[in-house]
């Protein structure tokens, strides 16, 4: 038996008051009110509604001991990433690996694998599939719909989804970016509950009046919470917080949900509102075996130093203390690397990308070249835009154009020896070098971006001899990040794997870009499911239209 001094805040009675906490074979015996010299906090511990492990670039083991060091004691995690690479066996070796850590990592099924017929996949979850894992009592939910065009139409894979997720009575998770008015509607009612992918406050608060429950995402490339974080406060009971998708930087320099406390305060947000937001909502909503702080509960909680400055002093899960003052008090054992990774290595002549024979001259040609649709990449922001440019020609070959910020882009399939897929982008930013990784969602092919194509072939190059990674550099200087679970993650202790990201983005900056993180918004540049114009290892794709296009475009 265990008893716990501090200022008890109670979230759900939405009080404080001086107590004591007395913990009893994992659970919470009893609170009660009494007087004492301290004057730390006594917490619910914080729940992370929605996030990819994967993009921690860490394993699940490893990636708990960064998120309880923050007063994380439980996650609602999408293996969406790697059941793309691996399919169920790469579900399984998630759970396999979260089940050795105290982190209460609470799975889903993924509901598109692959997540568009546009582009190449290493696995395929079709309706049979998703049926059978929902039926396993170690998976929680349908992971996010995606597909949201194909619940508007009806198509009958996605609806047998999830309507296996109805069978089962497992929640449906939402992903619908600008979806409004009556497709929106019919949306919500397929029986999907959740969307993280609101932009504008309008957007959100359509979705909260049909029943929706909004997640406020603040990952490391798309931040929502400036935008909507004023829901917390007017819709209490519809808001959760989640990080979706945040870098191993992100998450040992600033914070993973305890961030979220802090700068919600800062902004005179209701705290009561913000523990609600941050533990009761995804609790409730998920049905997850995680306290709230009250009698019988699961003693998971944390103590802070102060409500406002949120220093996470202890961390307590099931009872026992799991990181005490930055110390983490569990250790790793490492899992054998699995992947799937069957790519060989490119030339030069498969990143050229030839003007058609002609007897006039370049300049002449010039004169004659029709426009290029190019990909217009957003710092911060998983949507892109695109316009029409004339691209920057040498010797008959269409090349980047570092003065202009087009550079050129290519995607191939890490699946097999296809042909590479060439476009070109802005606002990257590079003036030498080349950046490349396996993290390419949602298939996680190869993406590269560079300011020469021997800078990008060099890249492209030095990942196929890791199996998967991340690299930057120049032809001649290369840095990489090695990630040898299935291209993903990681095995290393996550400050390390930080430090060689952080290193690795000053190296892009130091090549020119601009972007507050450029490997994240790499990644993103061949997620066919956000709009507006974007690349996968099959040809460049309107996501709008919802097909594929060509290069030069008929203006």
């Amino acid at each position: 038996m265990q008893k716990y001094q501090g200022i008890i805040v109670d979230a759900v009675s939405r009080r404080q008051f001086k107590g004591e906490i007395t913990v009893e074979n994992g659970k919470i015996l009893s609170i009660e009110e009494k007087e004492h010299d301290s004057e730390q906090y006594i917490l619910p511990g914080l729940v992370d509604a929605h996030v990819h492990i994967e993009s921690s670039m860490t394993v699940p083991s490893v990636f708990a001991r960064m998120a309880v060091a923050r007063g994380t004691v439980a996650v609602v995690s999408d293996p969406h990433e790697i059941a793309n690479v691996m399919g169920e066996e790469g579900i399984d070796y998630m759970l396999e690996d979260a089940r050795k850590v105290p982190l209460k990592a609470f799975f889903g099924v993924p509901s598109c694998v692959p997540a568009t017929p546009f582009e190449s996949a290493g696995a395929v979850l079709d309706a049979e599939a998703v049926d059978r894992l929902l039926a396993r009592e170690d998976l929680h939910y349908l992971s996010e719909m995606m597909n949201f065009p194909g619940v508007i139409l009806e198509f009958p894979d996605v609806m047998a989804k999830l309507e296996s997720a109805k069978k089962y009575g497992k929640v449906i998770d939402g992903h619908a970016p600008g979806l409004r008015g009556a497709d929106l509607q019919k949306y919500v009612c397929a029986g999907i509950s959740t969307d993280h992918e609101s932009f504008t406050y309008e957007e959100a608060v359509e979705k909260i009046k049909l029943g929706m429950k909004i997640l406020i995402r603040e990952g490391s490339s798309a931040r929502n919470f400036d935008t909507i974080y004023i829901l917390i406060d007017e819709y209490p009971e519809s808001v959760m917080l989640c990080t979706d998708d945040s870098h191993p930087d992100t998450l040992i320099y600033e914070g993973h949900i305890d961030k979220l406390l802090r700068r919600g305060q800062e902004k005179g947000l209701d705290i009561y509102n913000l523990i609600r937001a941050a533990v009761i909502n995804p609790v409730e909503h998920y049905r997850l075996n995680v306290g709230l702080l009250r009698e019988g509960d699961p003693a998971d909680f944390i103590i802070v130093d102060d409500i406002k400055s949120f220093n996470v002093l202890k961390t307590f899960i099931d009872g026992n203390c799991v990181c005490d003052n930055g110390k983490v008090l569990f250790s790793v054992e490492k899992t054998p690397a699995k992947n799937v990774f069957n790519r060989g290595k490119i030339s030069i002549g498969d990143v050229k990308l030839f003007l058609p024979a002609s007897e006039n001259n370049e300049e002449q040609m010039e004169k004659q070249m029709k426009k290029i649709r190019v990909i217009v990449a957003q710092d911060g922001e998983l949507v892109t835009g695109q316009e029409l440019a004339l691209p920057k020609i040498e010797k008959g070959n269409l090349v980047s154009d570092t003065d202009r910020d087009i550079l050129k882009m290519v995607v191939l399939s890490r699946y097999a020896d296809d042909p590479v897929q060439i476009g070109f982008i802005k606002n990257i930013g590079l003036k030498n070098g080349a950046i490349a990784s396996s993290i390419a969602h949602d298939s996680h092919n190869i993406i590269a971006v560079g300011a020469t194509d021997e800078d990008i072939v060099r890249a492209v190059n030095r990942l196929v001899e890791n199996r998967g990674g991340i690299v930057v550099g120049t032809a001649e200087n290369l840095l990489d990040l090695p990630l040898e679970v299935s291209g993903l993650m990681s095995t290393l202790d996550g400050k390390e794997v930080a430090a060689r990201y952080e290193q690795l983005n000053e190296e892009a900056r130091k090549l020119g870009t601009s972007l507050t993180s450029p490997f994240m918004t790499l990644s993103f540049m061949s997620l066919l499911v956000i709009p507006e114009l974007k690349l996968s290892d099959k040809g460049l794709f309107n996501v709008t239209k919802f097909e594929f296009v060509e290069l030069f475009a008929d203006e």
